[in-house]
């Protein structure tokens, strides 16, 4: 086994015998005390080499090659005088660290350079100080008939005892020895293992990516902070004498789960799935309790939502509906932003899902109506695209509070609501009775409030009528596809509003997907290929079954009463404890990046306060519901379509937060005051 401290050309030769009598019996006891002084070093440096080995300033070999072989690590030389006990053990320092190198490159597959090793050797001679005289008459010197046999080399030797002992270790590949000059004249060495069809060649400076080790898990800083807010909270927090325990744990891993939905140290899914995998192994939950929410009704009218939402992009009937109204209002750009916004409100009872809404007709109309007035990401982003951006997404609030079925978080809110005894008959035209007013006024105001806040370079734009019948004309009449999609959202929507024959949601959603399937209008690829149904289903059900359980242990009544003594020992009457919460409720989504998380996590427990204190539970359930609509636009990671807008590149970030405080501002006041005086004239409260 070749060694690289040698300076002579036949370096190679001399190394090999050198392995051959040297190391192989000096293995045995190189592995016990590099395991011995590794653990001591690990226990008395523990907390510094995690600190180091999480640093990127080692690449991921050197990484290894310090885990497996501290003694080169030049933090830990202080801990290998432990070596000044061992005078019989070591022939001379430079051999021994030459054997333990090897150890090291057969346990990591790492390479190092000759002169690494001389810089190693000099200094460990300086540290150990170790005699390197020859050994006593004692030890005889290892036998030289060594055999080879398909790659197990075989040693004979006799120990310090003097008892006769055989050696077999597997030899490396063969190496080639390469040389190179450094400006100075210094030679500095290398070994390369030769190529065969097992390894292939590499060099000090190229990495072998197979032998690299790459942490592709969760992101670890975000985890253990996750993790550690759920533990502080079961072991440190003193549980409350009206909680009993299964409701503490509970609760430590629901703040675990909400903690990683916020800090994100993996998917959404996976990182909900493991907090009820955690639920299920520690008893805290039962499996049929853990997964009792997977039947719940309103998470699959959400995923089946998203499965109308890919009809009305795929068959391009979303992107028709909006030029119509293009061709309508647009003869200027604040035209433009109202026939945009006024066409959103009109898909969105038909195609509940805000994000696919954005992303799938409304960013490619707007970058196209942008980009042929001259206004791109960057410089131009004000001329037109930013207005309209903004105008859009600012407007998606009101579009998605205007109706029950217009997004994901409507249906979520009504059900958790329903679960505290909050029922509300015939609710899509309460719903919609309820929200018209401020939700109408809110989308006539909003585009010009935006107009006056961020206004286009562009005011006028007489070309965009006549693109987009053009547009139109290129279309053609409505697609065999398109014409399905009418036919079945319309009976869909009929079925959602009147409920013929007690027909609830999700039956008529399951009855308008039914048609579609069958007339093919969407395929059942297209079904499984929307990833993220199949993740809200997840990690929906997860929250839900999580609070619908701490319901049932009474932890949510317990905190509803707490808050409402304290509330009451204040001298507050309902209305002011019910502005209270919706200020907090609003505030909190600053640490939110998306509405239905926030739903699951809170809106119980706020919507239990509110009953404690004498809110009216009407008003109580669909203001929540309302009010979650809201604050999506307030920051750029608020929700999925401030996401998809932000994305275009089209608003700078200090933009986004400004005019989302503002609006975000606006639309809460607007829906208070104007909303308040409604509510009380159809009589919520």
């Amino acid at each position: 086994m070749p060694c690289a401290c040698s300076r002579t050309s036949s370096a190679p030769k001399k190394l090999s015998q050198f392995a051959s009598t040297k190391c192989a019996s000096m293995r045995s006891w190189m592995q016990t005390c590099s395991f011995s002084i590794a653990t001591c070093m690990y226990i008395s440096k523990g907390l510094f080499f995690v600190l180091n080995f999480t640093r990127n300033e080692m690449n991921e070999r050197e990484k290894r090659f310090w885990v497996f072989c501290p003694f080169f690590d030049p933090n830990t030389w202080p801990f290998l005088t432990t070596f000044s006990l061992l005078p019989k053990a070591l022939y001379n320092t430079k051999s021994c660290c030459c054997c333990y190198y090897y150890y090291c490159v057969l346990l990591t597959n790492t390479t190092m350079s000759a002169t690494t090793i001389q810089t190693t050797t000099t200094r460990a001679s300086a540290n150990f100080k170790v005699s390197t005289r020859r050994p006593s008459s004692k030890r005889s010197a290892a036998a030289s008939n060594c055999t080879t046999q398909k790659g197990l080399r075989k040693c004979s030797f006799r120990d310090d005892d003097g008892i006769s002992k055989t050696s077999q270790h597997h030899l490396l590949e063969k190496k080639a020895l390469a040389t190179t000059k450094t400006t100075k004249g210094t030679r500095k060495a290398h070994f390369v293992p030769k190529a065969s069809s097992s390894s292939a060649v590499t060099s000090p400076s190229a990495k072998s990516a197979s032998s690299e080790f790459v942490w592709k898990g969760a992101n670890l800083k975000a985890a253990a902070m996750s993790v550690g807010f759920g533990l502080f909270v079961c072991f440190v927090v003193p549980r409350p004498d009206g909680v009993v325990p299964q409701a503490w744990n509970l609760l430590s891993i629901f703040l675990a789960t909400v903690a990683g939905l916020v800090l994100s140290p993996l998917p959404v899914g996976a990182w909900a799935f493991l907090g009820l995998t955690t639920a299920v192994v520690t008893k805290t939950l039962t499996f049929a309790q853990a997964f009792g929410a997977m039947t719940n009704d309103v998470i699959w009218l959400i995923v089946l939502a998203f499965f109308f939402a890919r009809g009305f992009v795929s068959t391009g009937l979303g992107d028709r509906i909006a030029t119509m109204f293009v061709e309508k209002l647009g003869k200027s750009t604040l035209g433009l932003s109202y026939g945009l916004s006024i066409s959103e409100a009109v898909l969105a009872p038909a195609m509940p899902s805000t994000t696919a809404r954005a992303g799938g007709v409304y960013l490619p109309i707007i970058s196209s109506l942008a980009k042929s007035n001259g206004s791109e990401p960057g410089p131009t982003a004000k001329k037109m695209g930013s207005f309209l951006m903004q105008t859009q997404l600012q407007c998606s609030g009101h579009s998605s509070a205007l109706c029950m079925t217009a997004a994901a978080q409507n249906l979520l809110s009504l059900k958790l609501a329903a679960g505290l005894g909050i029922v509300i008959a015939n609710p899509w035209i309460t719903w919609f009775k309820a929200a018209c007013v401020p939700g109408i006024l809110g989308l006539l105001l909003t585009p010009l409030l935006v107009y006056k806040l961020f206004p286009p370079e562009i005011q006028d734009t007489p070309e965009a009528p006549a693109m987009a019948k053009e547009k139109l004309k290129k279309l053609g009449p409505l697609s065999q596809d398109e014409l399905a999609v009418v036919i079945t959202m319309s009976i869909t929507v009929f079925c959602w509003i009147f409920q013929p024959f007690g027909i609830t949601p999700v039956i008529s959603a399951m009855f308008g997907m039914s048609m579609q399937l069958f007339a093919g209008v969407i395929k059942w690829a297209d079904c499984l290929n929307e990833k993220g149904a199949w993740d809200t289903l997840v990690w929906f059900a997860v929250l839900i079954g999580m609070s619908a359980q701490l319901n049932e242990l009474g932890f949510i009544q317990f905190i509803a009463t707490k808050v409402s003594a304290a509330l009451t020992a204040a001298n507050l009457a309902w209305p002011q404890v019910f502005l209270v919460l919706h200020v907090s409720y609003f505030a909190i989504h600053y640490f939110f990046a998306s509405q239905t998380a926030q739903v699951a996590a809170l809106s119980t427990a706020f919507l239990a306060m509110m009953l404690a204190s004498g809110v009216p539970p009407m008003l109580a359930g669909l203001t929540m519901a309302f009010h979650t609509n809201l604050f999506g636009a307030i920051t750029h990671y608020a929700s999925g379509q401030s996401a998809v807008y932000f994305g275009s590149g089209y608003v700078e970030l200090k933009d986004y937060f400004r005019l989302g405080a503002i609006v975000g501002a606006f639309n809460f006041i607007l829906w208070a005051v104007v909303g308040g005086a409604w509510w009380k004239v159809i009589g919520l409260y």
